[in-house]
């Protein structure tokens, strides 16, 4: 581990991608189209992300592919506002660590996006600085929505807030009109929500929450995948205040950051940041044992 690498490669039906590598992880940023980083992984092992994504959405003569990894949008969800096709080439430059790579502005919606992306050269730990830029000629209320999609498998863990606010309600948890509360992959305790992939359920299953603690676990291959993020506890959010959200269906688990409400001017920007770190030979908790959770990941999270 020390020096950052990057150089061009093919992988898969993606085309050519920049892979960004500091001797013991990687990390696979696609360029001729997304920008989606489509794998994160320890060097010649499993990637962590789910890669094949099967959804394809018409947008008058082009399409929208999910194609799987990591990408940014913007929120509120709304259709076809936020399904914009991200078919086209990139722009890049190296920078410090890492790259940049930028879109096209979307038509219809004029917004840009940018992401940095950069690689710890001591530790096994990625950032993802994600730039939402309104280039319309009027102001836009808009949220930076970063989502990962995980390979299948996998345990997720989610904080629960701890505030205490006495007689009030310290908690919103939003739920989605096809979502089950009584789903078998879901489990609600005291401290944590647990989220397990199932491959052989195919119904979709989606939750947000106010993510007050700012991060969120992904146990999977024997690692630990943690990513981190910000959360702004005097700042409104979409979705009925929640700065996480979390997906899953039979080929995928989803993990959702959200940045506040914004009101952008034109030219004006968003930045929302990521922090990933991955950690090797960490042994799966049960899902539903609080105690065997906290355990495992008191050594990885504060």
């Amino acid at each position: 581990m020390g020096e950052i690498l990057i150089k061009e490669v093919s992988y898969k039906n993606y085309g050519k991608c920049l892979e960004i590598s500091n001797g013991s992880i990687d990390a696979l940023v696609t360029v001729d189209c997304g920008p989606r980083i489509i794998r994160f992984g320890f060097i010649g092992e499993e990637n962590e992300f789910c890669d094949e994504a099967p959804v394809e959405i018409d947008f008058e003569d082009d399409k929208f592919y999910l194609r799987g990894g990591h990408r940014l949008w913007h929120s509120p969800e709304n259709m076809p506002r936020t399904y914009m096709p991200d078919n086209k080439p990139l722009k890049w430059e190296r920078i410090e660590n890492g790259i940049r790579v930028s879109q096209d502005v979307e038509p219809h919606v004029q917004m840009k996006k940018e992401l940095e992306i950069t690689l710890d050269g001591k530790k096994n730990k990625l950032k993802v600085v994600h730039h939402l830029i309104n280039k319309n000629a009027w102001a836009i209320k808009v949220s930076a929505w970063a989502l990962t999609i995980m390979a299948p498998g996998g345990l997720e863990v989610i904080p629960q807030p701890k505030s205490d606010t006495g007689l009030l309600p310290n908690r919103n948890i939003s739920i989605w009109s096809y979502t089950k509360m009584n789903d078998p992959r879901v489990y609600f305790g005291e401290k944590y929500i647990t989220l397990t992939q199932n491959p052989s359920m195919k119904a979709a299953f989606k939750i947000g929450i106010n993510n007050e603690d700012g991060w969120a676990a992904y146990f999977n291959h024997n690692n630990l995948f943690i990513k981190r993020f910000e959360h702004f506890k005097d700042r409104n959010y979409p979705d009925y205040g929640v700065s996480y959200e979390t997906y899953t269906t039979d080929y995928m688990l989803e993990m959702e950051t959200l940045s506040p409400l914004t009101v952008l001017e034109p030219d004006e920007e968003i930045v929302h940041i990521e922090e990933w770190e991955l950690i090797k030979s960490v042994v799966r908790p049960n899902g539903k044992d609080e105690y065997e959770i906290e355990r495992v990941l008191k050594e990885y999270i504060g």
